[in-house]
């Protein structure tokens, strides 16, 4: 396997290359159904999880935090991704094409105008708001 440059663009296709090379050298395509992917999925889902669990409420930028911490969650988020990459190449679904037709749908369900005329409340009809003590959360069901 050959290594990335620094400033190298990384394509999902680059990745979804490296992830069959990875399981092929090592003989892991026997093992590698979309129901075992999709569990190992889960179980990086959930290690994400593990981060920001007691955390609460984060800023963007993650300000704060120790470089070792960004650095085992930039870890674990790799972990989702390429799963997630190598899941959908086992399925024969193209994820970048998946995703900006996802994108798309989502811009004709949500126009624009919906948003201009939101403020600080969700008033979408496929998103609800539930109270937890003192925080909000949003829960997307669409």
């Amino acid at each position: 396997m050959t290594e990335f440059s620094e400033g190298e663009s990384v394509t999902l296709d680059r990745l979804k290359e490296k992830m069959a090379e990875f399981a092929r050298e090592r003989n892991w395509d026997q093992f590698h159904s979309p129901r075992n992917l999709l569990l190992a999925l889960v179980g990086e889902v959930g290690e994400l999880s593990e981060i920001f669990q007691w955390k609460g409420e984060v800023p963007k930028g993650l300000p704060g935090w120790k470089e070792d911490e960004k650095l085992h969650l930039g870890e674990e988020l790799s972990d989702v991704l390429l799963y997630l990459v190598r899941l959908s190449d086992i399925c024969g679904v193209d994820l970048g094409k998946a995703a900006l037709r996802k994108v798309e749908l989502n811009a004709i369900k949500y126009p624009v105008s919906q948003k201009q005329n939101q403020t600080n409340s969700i008033t979408d009809p496929n998103t609800t708001t539930t109270s937890h003590g003192n925080n909000n959360t949003e829960e997307f069901t669409g």
